[in-house]
């Protein structure tokens, strides 16, 4: 005959579990349901991060857009023109650099008539022609909320 406190162990042991697994089922199924929404929700976002990825390379790195390979010869450049047309805008030789995707350096160059732009940049060139002063500060507003900011290190 078995042991009446062995017995008795094993069957608070018994509706004990059984009173947790009736507890906990609620919490399993509602957790179940928390992860489900979790990936689901991580897979929205990667569809838009990949969305807003493809949108940027569409747009090009913060550069006028480009007029083609075709209308790029057909561009005239002249230093004076470059000087009127920055003027014209209202933006120092770098801001007018970064909308054309090169540095003010660059800018400088062409202003005195030292180097001339490249294809791409001719053609870069080309589009900020058609660019009106209020475009010009917005897309420099715009690249200016895009640029990461730098990290200063403690020493």
């Amino acid at each position: 005959m078995p042991n009446i406190a062995v017995a008795f162990r094993q069957e608070i042991t018994r509706l004990a579990r059984r009173e947790i697994r009736s507890q906990t089922q609620g919490l399993r199924k509602a957790s179940a349901q928390f992860r489900r929404d979790i990936a689901g929700l991580k897979r929205h976002a990667s569809k838009l991060k990949s969305e807003v990825s493809g949108l940027e390379r569409r747009i090009g790195k913060n550069v006028a857009p480009d007029t083609g390979e075709a209308d790029s010869a057909k561009v005239r450049f002249t230093a004076k023109g470059v000087i009127a047309q920055r003027r014209g805008l209202g933006v120092s030789a770098a801001d007018y650099g970064k909308l054309i995707g090169v540095t003010a350096h660059t800018i400088y160059k062409w202003e005195h008539g030292t180097s001339r732009p490249r294809r791409a940049q001719l053609s870069a060139f080309a589009a900020l022609r058609r660019m009106g002063k209020t475009e010009a500060h917005a897309r420099l507003e715009q690249m200016r909320a895009k640029a990461p900011r730098k990290r200063t290190s403690k020493r």
